[in-house]
């Protein structure tokens, strides 16, 4: 057959995780079987180079951090095997399909699949899950259900992005640009058809611009037949692990879920919620429209994460233009400049007779720290505490050191710690997860700096 047909385009994608690597390495033999002219698929009879080639279809765009990721490729899985029996007698001695059913059965223990069960279907329309965001877009236009009049894009595949927001607060875009703000009060993170996210942010220190967020709102809108509103609200020593109306789901079951031991374990709905710690830690899961939501409480303030596909994002109208995660925050809510955050000078002396909280050693920050109680921290003190969770000196460390002289409290760096997990958790693009602090004209702390910029040309050369 030649080189044409032996090597798949979106292969590469599964390599992603280390249980998906055997399988890579079957796609890697065939293209070498190839490359060598002597691809052993290229019979008319044996046909497990269209398995294989249907197997890579249904799971190229597919990634571990999605939602219902182990039922998709599970289902694709059991395709591929059943496709295998059905040329097994034309393949006998093939070596490539032997090596195939090896890697199937392999990656059906590493990702505890059942040998029975649905399978994923080459006409997928016909069992299209309209409550299902990836089975709803997988072969379907990807703006079959956006406003007619709002602002999308045209990608080959659901594409999806990233907002964060944490700290004094500190505040990733859809874009992956990093500032600082002030917006004291209650302000948009996402406003569009589909979802709303609003936070209320308040001083924490007296004489500062800084501000944290004491109140999540975030409301999911209704869908088709899939799910009526849903409003969940988080502020302050009140992260529910419900929304308003005392539900914890919404929406009829859409697909099954495989237990540990391959067995069923029941429906999924199209909308629920997750407690992983309670009252500090809080996930919400939007299967009809692929959102993940993460909200946390460390110390007095919250946090929040969110992945969205990008046609729901951009699925808004002119009067929604006033999104931070989609624009960023006002020039005149900006503390950085540009992108650079000048440290502030550290809080002065506490009042006497103030108890100060001593430093923990190494391992993951308390969830309990005083909330009255801030430290003084020098430049060097607060280096050193954010060094304890942030290795890398990026722009999650620089935050967790501003934070810190800003406002003593020790929290904050249990913020930017869980801040930079959620974002590796939810952020499609491993490649732009780093962001290190831009050059500026400011020389208050002119060795602080040249060390910054040196640690990044060092990364940057070993990369």
């Amino acid at each position: 057959m030649g080189r044409a047909g032996c090597c798949y385009r979106g292969a590469e994608r599964l390599a992603s995780s280390p249980s998906l690597r055997p399988l890579l390495l079957l796609i890697v033999a065939l293209c070498y079987g190839a490359h060598r002219g002597h691809c052993q698929v290229a019979t008319p009879q044996c046909r497990i180079q269209k398995c294989t080639t249907d197997f890579v279809s249904l799971t190229s765009h597919l990634t571990p951090a999605l939602d219902g990721f182990d039922v998709e490729f599970c289902k694709a899985l059991r395709s591929y095997s059943a496709c295998t029996q059905r040329t097994a007698k034309s393949c006998r001695g093939n070596l490539v399909f032997h090596s195939a059913v090896l890697g199937i059965s392999d990656l059906m223990t590493q990702r505890n699949c059942s040998r029975d069960g649905p399978t994923s279907s080459t006409h997928p329309e016909i069992q299209s899950e309209p409550c299902n965001y990836h089975s709803r877009t997988q072969y379907t236009h990807p703006h079959a259900h956006a406003h007619p009049h709002s602002h999308t894009h045209t990608p080959t595949r659901p594409g999806y992005l990233f907002c964060g927001l944490f700290g004094d607060p500190h505040l990733r875009t859809f874009k992956d640009s990093f500032q600082t703000c002030k917006v004291e009060g209650a302000w948009p993170l996402i406003d569009n058809d589909f979802l709303s996210v609003q936070v209320t942010n308040v001083p924490v220190v007296t004489g500062s611009s800084a501000t944290a967020t004491n109140k999540i709102t975030i409301i999911f809108k209704p869908f088709e037949e899939c799910t009526d509103q849903r409003v969940y609200q988080a502020v302050t020593d009140d992260l529910p692990a419900a929304f308003v109306d005392g539900t914890v789901s919404s929406g009829d079951p859409n697909h099954n879920v495989n237990g540990n031991n391959g067995d069923s374990t029941g429906k999924v709905r199209a909308l629920w919620i997750s407690e992983r710690s309670p009252g500090h830690h809080v996930e919400l899961h939007a299967g009809y429209i692929g959102v993940t939501v993460i909200v946390r409480q460390l110390g007095r303030y919250l946090t929040l994460a969110v992945r969205i596909p990008e046609e729901m994002a951009h699925a808004y109208d002119a009067t929604q233009d006033l999104q931070l995660c989609l624009n960023g925050c006002p020039t005149s809510e900006r503390i950085d400049r540009g992108g650079h955050l000048s440290l502030p000078l550290p809080l002065p002396p506490p009042a006497l007779g103030l108890h100060l909280q001593q430093p923990h050693g190494q391992g993951q920050p308390s969830h309990t720290a005083p909330y009255n109680a801030p430290q003084r921290f020098s430049l060097e003190g607060a280096r050193a505490r954010c060094r304890e969770q942030l290795e890398l000196q990026d722009i999650y460390f620089h935050s967790c050191v501003f934070d810190l002289l800003t406002t003593g409290d020790a929290n904050f760096t249990a913020a930017a710690f869980s801040a930079l997990k959620d974002m590796e958790s939810l952020h499609p693009h491993r490649e732009r997860w780093r962001i290190f602090p831009q050059s500026s004209a400011d020389t208050s702390h002119p060795i602080t700096w040249l060390l910054l910029l040196t640690l990044f040309a060092l990364s940057s050369a070993l990369v």
